[in-house]
């Protein structure tokens, strides 16, 4: 799914709290979109293994939910919040397509690592690809409440992150027609001197 996809499903997961904590401000919404994006920060890495963990996360999310619930202020809710909708991010990308380049095909068997069972896990491919267009559905889906419950910067910066799922959902396809023609026009001594994340990234367009 679309980074925005699961920054969007962190401000979510953090406006349904502030149903009951309204008094703790915006430190835990932001945190939870902040922690929504953050395991994609593996993008050029050794991407859904890196930065993402759906068991530990979600026993991180629990553990910190726990003092939150003793201590309730806006740092721990916070930290619970940003722990949790990584967590959500790190499962969601299970219900999603593989890790191929050109994941419409449904030829890849791998959608995130789990770290606890050493293994991958396959993709649901409930949502296709990152950018179909049901990912943006659920984009839409999701801001939907905080668009209602936020005002001023935040309500800004969610509408901010529709207009890019809207204009990365129109470009996905496009873009992988545009990396196929292009990429194996790179000189061969131009390539070896990209950082080798980069050059495994683009590799799969070669």
């Amino acid at each position: 799914m679309m980074a925005t996809t699961h920054a969007l499903a962190g401000v979510a997961l953090a406006v349904a709290v502030s149903l009951f904590v309204p008094e703790a401000g915006g430190l835990p919404v932001l945190a939870a979109a902040v922690g929504g994006f953050f395991p994609d920060f593996d993008l050029t890495g050794d991407h859904r293994k890196t930065l993402h963990f759906p068991v530990y996360y979600s026993v991180a999310a629990l553990l910190a939910g726990v003092v939150a619930a003793a201590v309730t202020t806006p740092t721990t809710l916070a930290v619970t919040l940003f722990l949790a909708a990584a967590a959500l991010h790190s499962v969601m990308d299970a219900a999603g397509g593989g890790l191929e380049p050109r994941p419409w095909l449904g030829q890849g068997e791998r959608a995130v690592y789990n770290h606890a069972s050493g293994r991958w896990i396959a993709p649901r491919r409930w949502i296709r690809y990152d950018g179909a267009p049901e990912d943006l559905v659920l984009s839409g889906a999701l801001a939907l409440p905080a668009l209602l419950v936020l005002d001023g910067t935040a309500q800004v910066g969610i509408a901010g992150a529709l207009g890019i799922s809207v204009v990365y959902t129109a470009l996905r396809k496009p873009l992988v027609a545009l990396a196929d023609r292009v990429v194996p026009q790179i000189p061969e001594d131009v390539f070896d001197r990209l950082p080798t994340r980069v050059a495994s990234f683009i590799a799969a367009y070669r």
